[in-house]
Parts: C-alpha cells; sequence; structure tokens
C-alpha cells in the first residue's frame, strides 16, 4: 500500500494546455502552455502558472477558470490523475486539454471560486469516505485548524509524509485492512471443509433416520391399506351373489403376516 500511495502521490501529467480560440484576441495566438500536473492536484489550481501565460491575450472580463476536453467540460473537484486515467482510454503524452478563462457553464459544472472552493470540496470528500469507511465522520469533523490546513498543505505541495502524519489521527482505515491474510484464508477453508464435512456426516444420519421411519410407516400403510381390500371384496361378493362370503378376515393376524413378509 505504501508503494502504491507513493507512486500516486509522486505522479504527475504532462498537460499542453490551449486557450479556447474564442478567448484569444491577439496575432498570433498564444503558444499552449506545457505543464506538468500533481495526479492528486486540481485543475483549477494551475490558474497560477496559466494566466500569466495567457494574460496579454485575453478579453475583458472576470476570470472563472475551467477546463474541456475534446468538447467536455471537465469537473474541477476531480483530481488531475483520476480525469486523465477516466477519460483517456489511449493515454495521450501529452493529455491536450483547453482552458477557458470566460463564460463559465454554471448549469453543467459546480460554482468554483478558486482554492477555497477545491479546498472545502477535498474536506467533504473526506468526510463522505470517513463515513463510508467508519460509518460516521465524527474524526474528520474534530480536526484542528492547525491539522486542517498541514492536511490541505500537503495536497498543494504534494507532501506524502506530512498527509499520512494528519490522516493517520482520522483513523481512516488502509486497503490492507481489508484484505485477509494467507493463514487467514487457509484457515477460514479448513474451518469450512471441517464444517461441510460435519453437517455431510449429519445429514447422512439424518436421512437413514427418516428412511428407517418412512419404512416403518410404508409397513403399516400397505398392511392397512391390504386389509381394506379384502373388506371390500367381500362385501361386493354378498352384494353380487347374494350369498354370504366365505373369505374369513382376522385383520390383527393378517397384519403381523404381512409385516413378517414385508421385513
Amino acid at each position: 500500500m505504501n508503494e502504491g500511495q507513493e507512486y500516486v502521490w509522486m505522479g504527475s501529467i504532462p498537460l499542453q494546455i490551449h486557450l479556447h480560440e474564442s478567448e484569444v484576441t491577439t496575432l498570433p495566438p498564444p503558444p499552449p502552455a506545457l505543464v506538468l500536473a500533481p495526479r492528486m492536484g486540481y485543475l483549477p489550481l494551475l490558474i497560477s502558472l496559466l494566466k500569466p501565460h495567457f494574460c496579454t491575450t485575453l478579453p475583458p472580463g472576470v476570470d472563472t477558470i475551467w477546463f474541456e476536453y475534446k468538447g467536455l467540460p471537465l469537473k474541477w473537484y476531480i483530481p488531475t490523475g483520476v480525469l486523465f486515467d477516466l477519460l483517456c482510454m489511449e493515454p495521450e503524452r501529452p493529455w491536450n486539454l483547453t482552458v477557458h478563462f470566460r463564460g463559465y457553464p454554471s448549469n453543467l459544472l459546480l460554482p468554483c471560486d478558486g482554492e477555497d472552493s477545491v479546498k472545502w470540496s477535498f474536506i467533504n470528500s473526506l468526510k463522505e469516505a470517513a463515513y463510508v469507511i467508519n460509518g460516521n465522520c465524527k474524526n474528520v469533523m474534530n480536526m484542528s485548524q492547525t491539522d486542517q490546513v498541514e492536511l490541505w498543505g500537503s495536497v498543494l505541495n504534494g507532501n506524502l509524509e506530512s498527509y499520512r502524519r494528519v490522516s493517520s489521527k482520522l483513523k481512516l482505515e488502509t486497503i490492507e485492512d481489508f484484505v485477509p491474510k494467507k493463514e487467514t484464508i487457509e484457515d477460514e477453508h479448513t474451518e469450512n471443509i471441517d464444517s461441510v464435512s460435519n453437517k455431510s456426516e449429519q445429514s447422512t444420519g439424518d436421512a437413514e433416520a427418516a428412511g428407517q421411519v418412512k419404512t416403518r410407516f410404508l409397513f403399516v400403510y400397505i398392511c392397512g391399506l391390504s386389509t381394506t381390500i379384502l373388506m371390500i371384496l367381500k362385501m361386493l361378493q354378498t352384494l353380487i351373489t347374494g350369498t354370504k362370503s366365505r373369505i374369513s378376515i382376522d385383520p390383527l393376524r393378517f397384519t403381523k403376516k404381512m409385516i413378517s413378509t414385508l421385513a
């Protein structure tokens, strides 16, 4: 897990950022800006690098920075690395983006007022993650102001050690805590086999007992049915011939004989 964290936190994505043609007011148009963006960073935080590069060609107005990729406005509250992995089926180097400083699409994107908006979006995402993991977000809610500043600073500066120091106080489980060890899996497998074996033996015993009960019931049922049939035959003979049937039935004796025969 530590190796994976370091890989993500130290990773960067080369960006080639073009100013949208509708906002170019000079000839020739400005060249694209080449930026190495941290995977854990957020696109709006690049404004300090992009504004000086494009400021001389921007039309009058208030800066409301937003980005698009192939005509798709990019959600500013999603880390740059996640956007890249989701949208680039065939990773392109550099990643070609278009930046806007005007005409913010409020109907498509949540309002973004700069770094503060990104910061509080990050904190809210942390609360959601804490709730999913622990069932509550008390630890995040109770963070001191100092810890909040240090935590956000670790994201801005890509400082993994600082992030770990603060996040350890939040008691957020890592993926390692949810992956069972090999010994645990083997023990559970053995227990499951023993459990299945015991249940199988118990089921076999129950089946044999049930079979014995059913067999005994069958004997009694056959004997009773046979006696009833003989009595019906006797009544039919009397009705048809008008004479008394010569068939004599001793039910108890007949039942005993049938049981001894079937057994």
